[in-house]
């Protein structure tokens, strides 16, 4: 009696732990032998006292349950305190980003965004400096030899602009108020075709380059500006920018950041960087821009969780995000937002860790490997 009591407690432990081990994507797993178990327990649960053995089992269980669902909450970062948006103060700039404004001295820009938290390396050979507090009022700035602001870049409510234009307006707004945008870029002999499939424009107004994202799955209003000094811009002699350790780095630090900060915006656990999973995930970029493909599985027949299982990663619940040929980390993540399937694992709230890939193929187009989960 006693066996089948400590029976009892497994298989109810196995079954109510079953989204513990459950993953989104995974190996099929028989469990048609349970059939004759479920016929076995039929028979003798007219048993008074494998009745009451029962009774306790899921007692028992349900407890076990709670604790558990409790470890899983407890590998997710608490949402930080809120923090205030700046009062946006108007200008004569065409944009201004938390206030600031291209041709801006560095140390008056800091007075207003504070101190930078992570520099990277960007497709133009500066450096974003990133600002934020915990992903909020999130604000990318660069800075020329002179220490002005030549570049600037924001995916949350930050923007003045005397056009009027606000993260409330639409596509069609913008083009009315902006004009008709550019529908390519020349680079030094060589004139490149914008591959925009309507989800950002780039406007040539006086001395910028401005670059306006939109969120095709919320009425294609603005959900993020890049602004670019034309001497900047005209610095970067190729649409892709020849590949570096620093820039490799860069880009999969600024993926990283976008993705809390899209996050943050939606009131969800940020995400905490793993580095063990970011070489994993580095490996398939390698290995997608060595051998010209582009896929969740890769030449070996392996997924995303056979690659994260084979490098000692433990999870309960992970996916991948997938981009390549983009011109940055910035075109990358807006890409992956419109999206839906990528944005489902961007903004997944049972995620706690992401690791970030970055490799350049011949060409020096970029790919990028996300690997989300959770431990």
């Amino acid at each position: 009696m006693r066996k089948l009591f400590w029976l009892m407690i497994l298989l109810l432990v196995v079954f109510f732990a079953r989204p513990i081990w459950e993953e989104p994507v995974g190996e099929y797993v028989d469990l048609s032998f349970l059939d004759s178990v479920d016929r076995t327990i039929e028979n003798i649960t007219d048993d008074p006292e494998v009745s009451q053995a029962l009774d306790g089992a899921k007692n028992f269980t349900s407890r076990v349950g709670a604790q558990l669902q409790s470890l899983i909450a407890s590998n997710s970062i608490e949402l930080p305190e809120a923090v205030a948006k700046p009062e946006l103060v108007e200008t004569d700039s065409l944009f201004a980003i938390h206030n600031v404004t291209l041709g801006m001295d560095k140390d008056e820009a800091q007075e207003k965004v504070g101190m930078p938290l992570r520099l990277m390396r960007n497709e133009y050979g500066t450096d974003w400096h990133s600002y934020h507090q915990d992903y909020q009022n999130y604000v990318l700035l660069s800075y020329d030899k002179d220490n002005k602001v030549n570049g600037m870049f924001t995916n949350q409510d930050l923007i003045f602009s005397t056009e009027g234009i606000s993260m409330d307006s639409t596509k069609a707004e913008v083009r009315s108020l902006l004009g008709v945008p550019l529908k390519s870029l020349q680079k030094g002999n060589v004139q490149y075709i914008l591959d925009t499939r309507e989800e950002y424009d780039v406007f040539k107004t006086e001395n910028t380059y401005t670059t306006v994202f939109y969120d095709i799955h919320e009425e294609d209003t603005v959900t993020a500006v890049q602004v670019i000094h034309e001497e900047l811009e005209n610095e970067r002699t190729e649409i892709y920018t020849e590949p570096t350790e620093e820039l490799k780095e860069g880009y999969e630090y600024l993926l990283f950041e976008l993705t809390n900060s899209a996050r943050i915006q939606r009131e969800l656990p940020l995400l905490k960087w793993d580095e063990q999973t970011r070489m994993t995930a580095r490996k398939h970029s390698e290995d997608m821009a060595e051998n010209q493909y582009f896929s969740h599985t890769n030449l070996a027949g392996q997924s995303p969780f056979d690659r994260m299982n084979e490098d000692g990663i433990t999870f309960y619940v992970a996916g991948e995000n997938l981009a390549y040929g983009q011109y940055s980390s910035i075109f990358a993540h807006e890409g992956l937002m419109n999206s839906m399937g990528h944005r489902e694992n961007i903004v997944k709230p049972e995620f706690g860790y992401l690791g970030v890939g970055t490799a350049f193929n011949s060409e020096n187009q970029p790919y990028y490997t996300a690997n989300f989960f959770n431990r």
